[in-house]
């Protein structure tokens, strides 16, 4: 069953973040169905938090997604190259977001081998947030803004992954946010092969 709007509209980032773990993402694009179970995640608030495009309150055109209610996505190019997915969460006009990190293959993994030019399933298939992007078909242009609730992307209910069952660390490329830096808000399963970086 599809998450509810509810479900991202709840008011704390962090909170939403850990409760993704665990849950299946898809995309369905042209026919082909692909993807997997959340296994790391990265949050970022739109109030004290160096790290997050928009913080503060900050508006640009990029952000500009960030501030609808939660439940669509947010996808910005990184690099030149990178699909970055994230979640926009909370209520409309509080800038909150999840980076999906990595999940673990179980649907369309033919498709997602042939989009990423890879011949033999391994771990680097959709670890790491610009392979989760490749891998899912994304696109910035076409695919920012998309509500959760249709049909072309949505997550899909799980049971709560056990607290003890979830590692909590530092978020991952975020040096220049300072002291923001250091807050633990990056998330992932403990037992997962499905990760990015241990």
């Amino acid at each position: 069953m599809k998450l509810k709007p509810t479900f991202y509209q709840q008011s704390d980032v962090v909170e939403v973040t850990k409760l993704l773990l665990g849950k299946s993402i898809f995309t369905q694009f042209n026919g082909a169905l692909t993807g997997g179970i959340i296994t790391e995640v990265e949050a970022y608030s739109g109030r004290n938090d160096k790290a997050c495009h928009a913080n503060n309150g900050l508006r640009t055109a990029r952000t500009a997604t960030m501030y609808n209610a939660g439940g669509c996505t947010y996808i910005y190019l990184c690099y030149g190259i990178h699909h970055m997915l994230n979640i926009v969460t909370n209520t409309e006009g509080l800038a909150d977001a999840v980076l999906i990190r990595a999940f673990e293959p179980t649907t369309g993994i033919e498709q997602m081998l042939e989009r990423r030019k890879q011949s033999k399933l391994r771990n680097s298939l959709t670890a790491g947030p610009g392979n989760v992007g490749k891998a899912l078909g994304l696109d910035f242009k076409q695919h920012n803004g998309l509500l959760l609730t249709a049909d072309q992307i949505w997550i899909e209910d799980a049971p709560k992954v056990a607290e003890e069952s979830i590692i909590s660390t530092t978020r991952i490329g975020v040096d220049y946010a300072e002291e923001d830096a250091l807050k633990p808000w990056r998330f992932y399963i403990k037992d997962s092969k499905w990760i990015s970086k241990k």
